[in-house]
Order: C-alpha cells, then structure tokens, then sequence
C-alpha cells in the first residue's frame, strides 16, 4: 500500500538538501510535493506540539545521551532538573527557536511503507550515534551530549514523521488541502 508521510529538512541540512533528497528516492520514495519557507513561531509551536508524548520523548532521548556520554550531571545543572518532560519542553524551546531561524524546505515523500522507510533512512536523533548509512549518520555531524553542553537542540538535519497519526497531522498542518494518503 502506497503511503504519504513528510520529512523537514531543517536549517543545518539545507545546504544538503539534494544529497538528503536522493537518499530517499534511492530507496524508492516519490516527492509527492514539496516547498521551501521561513516558519514563524506560531507555525513551529503546532509542528512542535507540546503533548506530552512528544516532549516526556525528547526529554528521555537527551537523558539517555548525556548518561551514554557522561555528562549526565552536566544536563541536570543545565536544565535544573531531571524530569524528562521539563527537558523536554526546554528543548521544544529551543527546537521552535532554530526551526525558524532560516528557511526550511518541507516534503511529502511517498511509497510503499514510507513512514518506517523514512524512518530508517533518517536515522537515529543523534547523529554521532546514527548509522553511517543513514541520513544523519553520514551528513550529521553534531550529538545531543555537545548540543546539551551548548545550551541548544541538536542538529540533525532532518525532522521525519514517526507514525501514521504523526505524518497526517503534519502533512495537514505543512500542505493544507493536500491529500494524505
């Protein structure tokens, strides 16, 4: 079954973005549609939403890096706490802050299970850990242990949908009118 999902290359990636594209057309993806903007912070507050899976999720991704890179007690005097989801909505902050600091480019990729290929092609969220054959594991080049360190999210190129609800509620919000699926 063909199936619709949508990918951001953010900021730190759109200097790779016919590199980050061809990645997933390799694999068999179609650019249903796609376009390049500036958000505001309106715009990345909904992309970014504030529910609790999404923000308890960023929250315990940076708390399992900063253990895995030692500087787990770094973090917590960092962000003062070490309740994933105030980590988390600290780096929902940060995220809104870098999203709409330059122009993104926003697509709608198609395929045969193109949410869990999307997915895989990406990569994990930090790119230090990432496959090298995925997306962020060969063109990232930042980790969440240096981001945390600086106060800022981690650059990892690509923002990809995780699930069905996810890629319809953000294909939705990016390309009103168009059709999901």
């Amino acid at each position: 079954m063909k199936e619709r999902t949508l990918i951001v290359i953010k900021p730190d990636g759109m200097q790779h973005e016919k590199k980050i594209l061809s990645y997933y057309e390799k694999a068999g993806l179609k650019i249903a549609t796609k376009k390049t903007l500036k958000i505001d912070r309106k715009f990345a507050e909904k992309h970014y939403s504030a529910s609790d899976e999404q923000v308890v999720g960023m929250g315990n991704k940076s708390i399992v890096a900063s253990k895995e890179n030692g500087i787990y007690d770094k973090m917590i005097n960092l962000f003062g706490t070490e309740d994933p989801r105030q980590i988390g909505m600290k780096l929902r902050e940060w995220l809104i802050g870098f999203i709409t600091s330059a122009p993104v480019t926003a697509i709608i990729l198609e395929g045969k299970d193109a949410i869990a290929l999307t997915r895989k092609i990406t990569g994990f969220t930090d790119p230090s850990s990432a496959d090298k054959e995925t997306v962020r594991g060969s063109l990232g080049t930042d980790s969440i242990a240096k981001a945390n360190n600086e106060g800022r999210p981690v650059m990892n190129l690509v923002h990809a949908s995780g699930s069905k609800e996810e890629a319809t509620m953000e294909i939705s919000l990016w390309f009103p009118g168009v059709k999901k699926y």
